[in-house]
């Protein structure tokens, strides 16, 4: 009965627009008192700082920084000059290079957010001067930044792996062949509707302009290979990667690019800081609640029950994907992530889900629900980007949802996308 009242008084506050990781804090002492008096409030602060102190978290903080860093240096300018000089001669060619910089930046930012406004402010006015419409420029640009979700780093998969026990470096490597593989379709899609829609290639292809372009993007190229060559060689750990990445941005920004001063930059710490107070409130307040879960043993109930229903593992999977897809409706990535997971992942044990394959799966599950409202955080800021309205884009996105959705069910039923290349690297 108390966990009814807790969900009832965590969805009353949500509902009144109290910022979920406060909601979060009140709801489970809420239901510390319920269920035990005021006897365990002293643990309370003690909770939310264990909570906070993992050291894989600290790789959060440093990603988020970095990819403000590289917002600040001018590193997206250069990726989307050469992107274009590679595919934007292609009919649709601007669109081709919204997805191709995703895949470039992805690898580089670790959140979708991040990626549709650095690269969103630039490339949706263009698409909007060159004759696309600005509904199709801002769904390409939301589609294709929820790939962040999957590639390599994603601030996600760390917040996962942190809750799971799962290993960082196995969710960043089987991350790659998912998110490669939903930018290809996303192509093939916006290929195919810039056809039916009349909208032009970008430029004529020129091996000067790709010279030229590939020189001045040369660096940038450089911090993808430093980050991860770094962390999947094993020379550093996810969290010293992230460190790196911090560090080679600072660098090539103010060094070779001469773009960050120190107003750039701490305008780029302020915005990491802001950023990382949310998701590590949101962290902190999870702990509260994982407190009370595992007293009342909530997660190994709700597993024998479903268990009961079904012990098919695919049956398992198909039940949480669509458990997910709800949940991203309403949640944003880290705060579904942070409440979900502490209850499925008995579940997910106990049906021999890999935890590592089952994290892609919910990493694309959320991924999506940055595309669906009421939520939608990417699909929102793309669309303030474009000033159009969210349903009338919304419209135009179900094709490139339906890739998301098309790799979700890939990643679901054919474990073997996901995890061959971890089964190689660690197995």
């Amino acid at each position: 009965m108390t966990l009814f009242w807790v969900v009832v008084g965590l969805l009353a506050l949500i509902l009144a627009d109290v910022p979920i990781a406060v909601a979060l804090g009140c709801a489970s002492v809420a239901a510390m008192v319920l269920e035990t008096g005021a006897r365990d409030l002293p643990n309370v602060p003690l909770t939310l700082f264990d909570g906070s102190v993992k050291f894989s978290l600290i790789a959060v903080p440093l990603f988020i920084l970095a990819g403000a860093v590289m917002n600040a240096c001018g590193i997206s300018r250069r990726l989307i000059a050469l992107t274009s000089a590679l595919i934007g001669f292609v009919r649709g060619g601007l669109a081709m290079v919204t997805i191709g910089t995703s895949l470039f930046f992805a690898e580089i930012s670790g959140s979708a957010v991040a990626d549709v406004a650095a690269l969103g402010s630039v490339l949706i006015p263009s698409m909007k001067k060159a004759g696309y419409s600005k509904e199709f420029a801002a769904a390409v640009s939301s589609s294709a930044s929820t790939l962040a979700i999957i590639i390599p780093p994603s601030i996600p998969m760390i917040l996962y792996a942190v809750m799971a026990g799962a290993s960082v470096v196995e969710m960043f490597v089987a991350g790659i062949i998912p998110g490669l593989l939903g930018g290809l379709l996303l192509m093939v899609v916006a290929y195919r509707m810039a056809i039916r829609r009349g909208f032009p290639a970008d430029a004529a292809f020129a091996w000067a302009r790709v010279r030229s372009t590939f020189r001045d993007a040369v660096w940038a190229l450089l911090l993808p290979v430093i980050i991860l060559g770094g962390i999947f060689s094993g020379w550093v750990t996810a969290t010293e990667g992230a460190g790196l990445a911090v560090v080679a941005a600072t660098v090539i920004g103010a060094g070779v690019y001469r773009e960050l001063d120190w107003k750039a930059l701490r305008r780029a710490i302020v915005e990491g800081g802001i950023q990382t107070a949310v998701v590590m409130l949101l962290v902190s307040t999870s702990a509260l609640l994982g407190e009370y879960l595992t007293s009342a043993q909530v997660p190994q109930r709700f597993a024998a029950q479903l268990l009961a229903f079904t012990d098919s593992q695919w049956a398992v999977l198909l039940l949480l994907n669509f458990f997910f897809l709800g949940i991203g409706l309403f949640l944003h990535s880290a705060a579904a992530i942070i409440l979900v997971v502490p209850i499925v992942m008995p579940l997910v044990q106990q049906a021999g889900i890999d935890p590592v394959h089952f994290g892609l799966v919910l990493a694309l599950n959320l991924g999506i629900g940055q595309q669906t409202p009421p939520v939608a955080s990417v699909l929102l800021t793309a669309c303030s980007i474009a000033k159009a309205q969210v349903w009338d884009v919304s419209r135009v996105n179900v094709a490139f949802v339906g890739v998301l959705l098309a790799v979700l069910l890939l990643v679901t039923y054919i474990p073997a996308i996901p995890m061959v290349l971890v089964e190689f690297f660690f197995r």
